[in-house]
């Protein structure tokens, strides 16, 4: 299951192949700057909701680690039962409280062992969300950057076909002043 980001991503890819290309080009294209700034706008709207997503799972650590520290707390708590039941005899209280000592040593380290895995579970989900929206920012970074650079490169080339143009108008009106004055100065003769 895609995120809505990574859709919206699509979306674009979509749009930007669906777009026709440039005359005389085969890798310019002509993008309705109006449906592009939506599926941005779009894009920007989203990208807080995905983070807050990745927040949230983030948020579970702490109830992972809350449940191995009562998961702990249960099985001391069974061990210290365990204790007052033995405790009855003074022969058996010798070796409850031997044995009790041990349930609750293993107690310990069971619940050691929990949170330990707990916390490096939390720590772990909590690395794979940040590479993710990471992830996710630079390619919306790339998006943002090429359709950037290919606006700006548009319009220069705009602008030198306009110069071009421009040149040419200039260079036709002299030719044309040139040949007004042989024109005149043959009718004088």
């Amino acid at each position: 299951m895609s995120s809505k980001i990574e859709q919206i991503i699509d979306e674009l890819d979509e749009y930007l192949d669906n777009c026709k290309y440039q005359p005389f080009s085969n890798t310019k294209i002509i993008a309705n700057k109006e449906e592009l700034d939506e599926i941005i706008v779009e894009l920007r709207m989203r990208v807080p909701d995905e983070i807050k997503k990745y927040q949230k799972i983030i948020a579970q650590q702490d109830a992972i680690l809350e449940d191995a520290r009562n998961q702990a707390q249960n099985m001391i708590s069974d061990a210290q039962s365990q204790i007052d039941v033995l405790v009855s005899d003074h022969e058996v209280m010798q070796r409850a409280y031997q044995r009790a000592n041990e349930v609750v040593d293993e107690a310990r380290s069971q619940a050691d062992s929990i949170v330990q895995a707990a916390v490096q579970d939390a720590g772990n989900i909590r690395e794979g969300a940040m590479q993710y929206a990471d992830s996710l920012l630079a390619n919306i970074q790339n998006i943002i950057s090429g359709s950037a650079g290919d606006s700006r490169q548009r319009f220069e080339q705009m602008f030198d076909s306009l110069e071009a143009v421009y040149q040419e108008c200039q260079t036709n009106r002299s030719q044309l002043q040139v040949s007004s004055s042989y024109e005149i100065e043959d009718t004088e003769q």
